[in-house]
């Protein structure tokens, strides 16, 4: 509340002690978003538009951790740093989240996609207001729904680690369903209540074949790029997903696939991790395009 005074408003008596702010309401989940970048980011300036998907951020920051343990391989156990660390970020969204985080804690460098207008016109205008982003992050349109990395990574262009996020549901239906139980786990009040806490648009929530769907394609994607990304990664929220997404994995040759379990508060989730260069390759991947 020191750094970010309109957070304010919003803090109150916790029942269990100590202050604490609704979960359940979208504008006081905003400010604690702002205050927590101000922070701990050093992100002066970020909003959404509005409805646009407002990301719980200690969930975030644990998914890039996670990602950056991944690159230790080969270089002495130490996390590399800096801008010639190149990382993709399939769906960057209207909170330019990752790259924010990416940034601050690694000093890596960022390519954002994203099929949305709006969302991509906010990332960009995320980027160009802080000083820590602008110039190391892009913000590129995908303008293929149906594709993942064609269309976004270049001619030329290597990344050490790619980020997502999918949409989890495979309807509107059931996003609102799910919304529903996720604020009556928060308020203990069960039945209809349109307003998202975390807000989000449709392709943020939902597509065609849900999480599964989406990942399937991611990895059938990546083989396509198999020398131009060391790590793919994408978070899975259902772990009964993962035996179908392993065997979908071993069908298009990953020489190695990883599941790292995440945990912040209630919300569980896990991070799938694979790649399709052995550790000799990985080392001299690295030495090539890796910093």
């Amino acid at each position: 509340m020191a750094g970010c005074p309109s957070l304010a408003q919003f803090v109150g008596p916790a029942p269990h002690g100590g202050e604490s702010i609704d979960f359940a309401d979208p504008a006081a989940v905003r400010a604690l978003n702002q205050a927590l970048l101000r922070h701990f980011y050093g992100v002066a300036k970020w909003d959404l538009p509005a409805g646009y998907l407002c990301p719980p951020v200690p969930g975030r920051a644990d998914y890039v951790h996670h990602a950056a343990d991944l690159l230790r391989d080969g270089l002495g156990g130490v996390i590399p740093r800096g801008p010639s660390v190149a990382v993709l970020d399939v769906g960057v969204g209207a909170s330019c989240i990752y790259p924010i985080i990416g940034r601050h804690e690694y000093g890596w460098r960022f390519v954002g996609s994203e099929i949305d207008p709006m969302a991509l016109r906010s990332a960009q205008e995320i980027v160009a207001a802080n000083p820590l982003l602008s110039g190391p992050v892009e913000c590129r349109r995908q303008t293929e729904g149906s594709s993942i990395f064609q269309g976004v990574i270049r001619p030329g262009e290597f990344f050490a680690l790619s980020l997502c996020n999918p949409p989890f549901h495979a309807s509107a239906a059931e996003a609102a369903a799910g919304n529903r139980r996720k604020v009556g786990n928060l308020t203990g009040q069960r039945g209809p209540r349109p307003v998202l806490n975390f807000g989000g648009k449709g392709h943020e929530l939902w597509c065609a074949g849900g999480e599964l769907g989406f990942v399937r394609r991611m990895i059938a994607e990546s083989a396509q790029f198999s020398e131009r990304c060391l790590w793919f990664t994408s978070l899975v929220a259902r772990s009964d997903h993962l035996p179908a997404l392993r065997r979908a994995l071993q069908s298009v040759g990953a020489l190695e696939v990883r599941t790292v379990e995440m945990a912040q508060g209630q919300k569980r989730s896990r991070l799938l991790a694979w790649t399709f260069l052995a550790p000799a390759q990985r080392r001299s991947w690295m030495a090539a395009h890796g910093g």
